[in-house]
């Protein structure tokens, strides 16, 4: 196989993508809406309808949370159809070769968790519906979805084409359900939330479910034939995709009392018609998660994005019900540590170059810019110090705009100071 051949089976992990390979809006659509249509971000949607009443309360929630996540990707998305690099090559610019190997492990690290927690929540419905034991059911679908991230961007897609519809169906039906159990739609708006929650706290989990897909914009618009269609596609994954799964979720919550989704379908007498549906829904998102951390891991270590990807669907098959089982610090974790990544790509890339960058081969990277490392740690800062109630509360979005300013000030005072010397 020649090196054009083996860098085009890698996906180009770290490499621009060609031309010949870039795609339209529909398919770039389908790839970002299988990768919010997911089943954990109903079940984060389960505990915002225990938290919220749903007009307007949860309704403002879910559209700014997932207003400040579409506005997120939509920067990042625009660099990557722009340089249709990766996220993991995007942070070379920004915090240099070495240094990009950090964002990398942690992009990775969360992402091989997203996988786990998928695998999961794959394998208790169908242990609830067939009494098959769970980790046989486990060890299957790790596979399978492995098998599928190993082929690359042309198996996501097709899969996403057929899951996407799939889960639309699935959702209404719950919806519906929903809406009939508890008497009409004016009975469950005025159903009270049993753990009510702030606003900051509801918004925090909307962006907090979705931040290290937004992260990871890149990683598959990269592939898109031109930078309105990556940013089409990136608004309406986000503001679009991932509010309908929440709202599903939620609904079905607040009629059933139920956070998790499986519960949710079995209270509803959904779960036989919509395992298949469900299983397939989470296959779609656990591919992109995989296929992700196999491109951090790519960036980290220079092998082989497949063989990493097999490394990194062992990983999470193996400790998939230790993340199920803690999904709401896995939560809490990544509204924290991740955001302020992407924050720092997004200003070196407008801010520091004013959206130009040279190819790979041409840019002389640097081994560790510490002024991202420094906006990181200070970006965290902001998110952990954030008030817990008024305009200032939205802990993830206070560190982007932190890590975003922060970068392109530190970098500058940097030059500056070497400039005098």
């Amino acid at each position: 196989m020649s090196e054009n051949q083996n860098v085009k089976h890698d996906d180009y992990a770290l490499e621009p993508v060609p031309e010949k390979d870039r795609r339209g809006l529909f398919s770039m659509s389908m790839v970002m809406l299988g990768l919010t249509f997911f089943a954990a971000s109903m079940w984060t949607g389960g505990t915002l309808g225990q938290g919220f009443k749903l007009w307007p309360d949860l309704f403002f929630v879910v559209i700014f949370g997932n207003l400040i996540l579409g506005i997120y990707g939509a920067f990042l998305g625009y660099a990557a159809s722009k340089t249709n690099l990766s996220t993991h090559i995007l942070a070379r610019y920004a915090f240099g070769v070495k240094g990009s190997k950090l964002p990398s492990f942690m992009l990775a690290f969360t992402q091989i968790g997203w996988f786990g927690v998928g695998l999961a929540m794959f394998a208790y419905p169908i242990n609830r519906f067939t009494g098959i034991p769970i980790l046989p059911l486990i060890i299957i679908g790790g596979i399978f979805m492995t098998a599928t991230v190993v082929i690359g961007m042309k198996a996501i897609e097709w899969i996403s084409t057929i899951a996407v519809p799939a889960i639309i169906i699935l959702g209404t039906m719950s919806v519906g359900k929903a809406v009939i159990d508890t008497g009409g739609f004016n009975q469950l708006a005025d159903i009270a939330p049993s753990n009510p929650l702030t606003v900051a706290v509801g918004v925090a989990l909307v962006v907090g479910s979705f931040i290290s897909a937004g992260t990871l914009t890149p990683d598959f618009v990269r592939f898109s034939k031109d930078k309105k269609t990556g940013v089409s596609a990136t608004v309406i994954g986000f503001s679009f995709g991932n509010s309908l799964m929440i709202l599903f979720g939620a609904i079905g919550a607040i009629a059933t009392g139920f956070a998790d989704i499986s519960d949710v379908l079995a209270a509803q007498g959904l779960l036989g018609a919509g395992i298949a549906l469900l299983a397939l829904n989470v296959w779609t998102t656990n591919d992109n998660a995989l296929y992700a951390s196999g491109l951090g891991l790519a960036n980290i270590t220079g092998l082989k994005r497949k063989h990493l990807t097999i490394f990194a669907g062992t990983i999470g098959t193996i400790f998939s019900v230790f993340l199920y089982n803690n999904f709401v610090n896995w939560l809490t974790f990544l509204s924290v540590s991740l955001p302020p990544i992407g924050g720092i790509i997004i200003g070196d890339f407008f801010l520091r170059h004013k959206t130009e960058y040279k190819q790979p081969k041409d840019h002389e990277f640097k081994d560790i810019n510490w002024s991202a490392i420094i906006a990181w740690v200070i970006a965290i800062a902001v998110s952990v110090i954030s008030p817990k109630s008024g305009v200032l509360s939205i802990a993830p979005l206070n560190s982007i705009i932190a890590a975003a300013v922060g970068y392109a000030v530190i970098d500058k005072a940097m030059h500056k100071k070497k400039a005098t010397k």
